[in-house]
């Protein structure tokens, strides 16, 4: 097992891939020659040419379209946003396109392509590039939606999104590309539609995703010392939820933390909310509690920065309070 930052564990399940079968190719804006803005796709194009490496002009509704008409011919494009919040320009090619498609056409076109890039708050990078874009997308129809969060299950999951023959939407945080991990030597698949139990525990349910996660495992040092028994778990998929893994976690410990870092108004943890109330209302001994950023343009100040986003002592003060309303 060699240890592999997280971009670099990106890198190799494209380039596995690509190895594997011809009809996978990568696009965008710089992921040739220039590598991609984080080096996912860096030197891939001395490997496979300038056609299966493309680089495009900065026209993300152009390319993507194109990408679309490609995965219906049978190729398996994979997209690079150079900032995932650049990829609003290209809305209606993902949701009335990609999204669609397949069911409009009766089912005579598969969209098999692969939409990813960085996103999420990075170290004041400002409010257009500091975009969560993961709820703006949850209410397509036809999309799937993953979101990496260690290098293990980021390689993992971007083979598994590249061989599925639907669109997938693909999140990676910009603050987590330097992660390091050793990954097997072995090939190894992620599903795209199961959580991860990052840490077993019976007081409370922490469900959370991405860089969060990470917050998570920051405040689990001071619950541990307090004697608090939090389970953690990643959701990873966004569409669908694993609501079997949820569920049981649920049954469990019936109490329930969301830590996001989306907004809040119409966040992934809102729709997560009404869904945990729809199937497992009666398993909750308390309401559920949603740690979300402020709905508000991140600022470019560092100091302010921090501030909209949940830091660890929140989710430590949110478990405190969760299970002092035990009944």
């Amino acid at each position: 097992m060699a240890e592999t930052l997280l971009f670099n564990a990106l890198r190799q399940a494209i380039d596995e891939e690509m190895a594997h079968d011809e009809t996978v190719f990568v696009l965008g804006e710089d992921v040739g020659h220039y590598g991609g803005s984080y080096k996912v796709t860096k030197d891939l194009y001395k490997k496979y040419g300038d056609l299966r490496v493309l680089d495009t002009p900065i026209a993300e509704n152009s390319f993507t379209g194109m990408a679309v008409g490609a995965a219906m011919t049978g190729l398996r494009p994979i997209i690079e946003g150079m900032n995932m919040g650049f990829l609003l320009l290209a809305f209606n090619q993902i949701a009335n396109n990609a999204g669609m498609l397949r069911y409009t056409s009766g089912g005579n076109f598969k969209i098999p392509m692969v939409i990813r890039g960085p996103g999420g708050v990075g170290r004041q990078l400002g409010a257009e590039h500091s975009q969560r874009l993961e709820a703006y997308f949850h209410a397509v129809p036809g999309l799937k939606i993953v979101a990496c969060s260690t290098p293990y299950n980021a390689k993992g999951l971007l083979k598994a999104a590249i061989r599925d023959d639907n669109p997938v939407l693909f999140f990676e945080h910009v603050l987590l590309y330097n992660l390091k991990e050793k990954l097997p030597d072995t090939e190894y698949i992620v599903p795209l539609d199961k959580a991860e139990i990052v840490r077993p525990g019976k007081d409370v349910t922490i469900l959370t995703y991405s860089r969060m996660r990470h917050h998570c495992v920051q405040a689990l040092k001071t619950l541990e010392k307090e004697g608090y028994d939090p389970e953690i778990i990643d959701l990873i998929s966004l569409k669908p939820f694993d609501l079997e893994t949820i569920g049981a976690s649920i049954r469990k410990t019936h109490r329930v933390i969301i830590v996001e870092e989306c907004m809040k108004t119409g966040g992934i943890a809102a729709e997560l909310i009404a869904l945990i109330n729809d199937n497992f209302f009666d398993e909750l001994d308390a309401p559920v509690i949603r740690l979300s950023s402020q709905d508000i343009p991140t600022p470019y100040n560092g100091t302010l920065e921090n501030l909209t986003i949940v830091q660890p002592a929140k989710i430590v003060e949110a478990v405190q309070k969760m299970v002092a309303l035990q009944v």
